[in-house]
C-alpha cells in the first residue's frame, strides 16, 4: 500500500493566509483566513506577524482534528531570496536569516518559510519552499539589456509556470527534460517564459517588460517615458504607480477586470474591443519572441493564469500563435497544489531537496 503523506501548505498574502491540507495529491481541507487592517496594523513589519499567523494555522489544524505531529511536511510559499534554480528547497538557517532580515526585500510571501520553520523547530517536521518568484535560470545572453548599468532580471510566475509544465508533460506523456515550451501566465501581471528541457532560459519580467496587463504598463517607448518622467506632471511615486498598479487596462479603461472588459466587448463597445485586442496582440507578439529564443523548437505553447479562463482574450491571442505549435490551455493557478506537489516529490524521493546557500 502506498504511503499517505499529510502535507500542510501555507501561502501568505498581505491581508490573507491561505492554508491547505493535502493527503498526497488530494486537497482535503483548505481555508482562506482574512486579516483586517486593524489586526495587521498592530505589527510594524511583515516578519513580526509570524506568531500571530502561526496561532491561526494551529486553529485550522484543531478545527480539522489534527495535531502538527500528524503532518509529514509543511510547505510554505517561497519569499524574496537570492536568485536560485527551480526546485524544492529545505528550509534551513540561511533561508530563515535572509528572510528575517529582508535582505532581498520585504514581502508577505517571506513568512511562508518562517511559518514552516516554526513547525520544523517545534515538532521536527520537514519544511520546504517551492519555486519562489525569483527563480533565475536565465542564460547569460538573455541578461543584456542594451545599457551597461542595467541587467535584465527575472521576476515571474515561476510556481505556476513550472507546475503547469510538469502537469502538461504528465498528461501528454512528455519527458520534461527533453521538451521545450513557451508559457504565458496571464493575470494581473503577465510573464512569458521559454522553458528549454526543464529550465527557464529566458522570461519577460512580469513587472517591467512584455505586454501591458490589466494593471501594468509593460514595455514602453523609452524616450517617451523619459519625457513623461521629466515633464513635471508626475512625482516619482506616481510614475511607478502608473507603471505597476494603474497602467494597462486600468489606465485605458478604468478597470482591471478582464471579465468586465470581455462583457463590454461582447456588448459591442468598440474602444474596449480595441484595447483588449491590443493586449492580446502584445501577448501574442511576446510569445512569438520566446518561440524565437527556442529557435522554433517548441513542443507546446501553454496559456495559463486567470486570464486563460477568458475566451474573448484567448481568441485574440490564439489566432496569431497557432502557426508556431499546438496550444495547451491550463486556466487559473492552483498555488496550494503546486506547493504540495513540490513537497510530495521530495517525500516520495522522486527528487532531492535543494540546499539554499546565502
Amino acid at each position: 500500500m502506498a504511503d499517505i503523506f499529510r502535507i500542510l501548505v501555507i501561502n501568505p498574502g498581505s491581508t490573507t493566509t491561505k492554508v491547505g491540507l493535502f493527503e498526497n495529491e488530494n486537497l482535503i481541507k483548505e481555508k482562506k483566513i482574512s486579516h483586517s487592517s486593524e489586526e495587521i496594523g498592530r505589527f510594524a513589519s511583515i516578519i513580526e506577524q509570524v506568531d500571530f499567523r502561526r496561532g491561526l494555522i494551529d486553529e485550522f489544524l484543531k478545527e480539522n482534528k489534527l495535531s502538527p505531529r500528524d503532518l509529514s511536511a509543511v510547505v510554505g510559499r517561497g519569499g524574496l531570496l537570492k536568485p536560485l534554480p527551480s526546485g524544492t528547497y529545505r528550509v534551513n538557517h540561511d533561508i530563515v536569516e535572509d528572510l528575517k532580515s529582508c535582505r532581498y526585500g520585504e514581502h508577505a510571501s517571506n513568512i511562508g518559510a518562517l511559518l514552516g520553520d516554526s513547525f520544523q523547530k517545534d515538532f521536527g517536521i520537514p519544511a520546504f519552499v517551492v519555486d519562489p518568484p525569483i527563480v533565475d535560470e536565465m542564460q547569460d545572453i538573455a541578461r543584456f539589456s542594451g545599457v551597461r548599468d542595467i541587467s535584465r532580471r527575472p521576476i515571474w510566475h515561476a510556481l505556476n509556470v513550472m507546475a503547469v509544465v510538469r502537469q502538461t508533460c504528465k498528461s501528454e506523456g512528455f519527458a520534461p527534460d527533453k521538451e521545450n515550451f513557451v508559457v504565458a501566465h496571464i493575470g494581473g501581471g503577465i510573464s512569458v517564459s521559454a522553458i528549454e528541457k526543464g529550465r527557464c532560459i529566458d522570461v519577460s519580467n512580469g513587472l517591467e517588460e512584455g505586454p501591458f496587463t490589466p494593471e501594468r504598463a509593460g514595455a514602453l517607448p523609452t524616450l517617451e517615458l523619459v519625457k513623461l518622467c521629466f515633464s513635471g506632471k508626475h512625482t516619482q511615486s506616481e510614475i511607478k504607480k502608473l507603471l505597476v498598479g494603474r497602467g494597462g487596462l486600468v489606465d485605458y479603461l478604468g478597470t482591471s477586470s478582464m471579465v468586465e472588459v470581455a462583457e463590454k466587448v461582447k456588448a459591442g463597445d468598440q474602444f474596449f474591443d480595441e484595447v483588449f485586442s491590443a493586449m492580446g496582440y502584445q501577448i501574442a507578439k511576446t510569445i512569438g519572441s520566446y518561440v524565437a529564443v527556442l529557435k522554433g523548437k517548441v513542443t507546446r505553447i501553454i496559456l495559463t493564469g486567470g486570464g486563460a479562463h477568458n475566451q474573448v482574450l484567448l481568441s485574440k491571442i490564439t489566432d496569431y500563435i497557432k502557426c508556431f505549435a499546438p496550444i495547451h490551455i491550463v486556466p487559473g493557478e492552483d498555488e496550494l497544489a503546486a506547493l504540495a506537489l513540490g513537497g510530495l516529490r521530495v517525500l516520495r524521493k522522486e527528487v532531492e531537496a535543494r540546499t539554499y546557500v546565502a
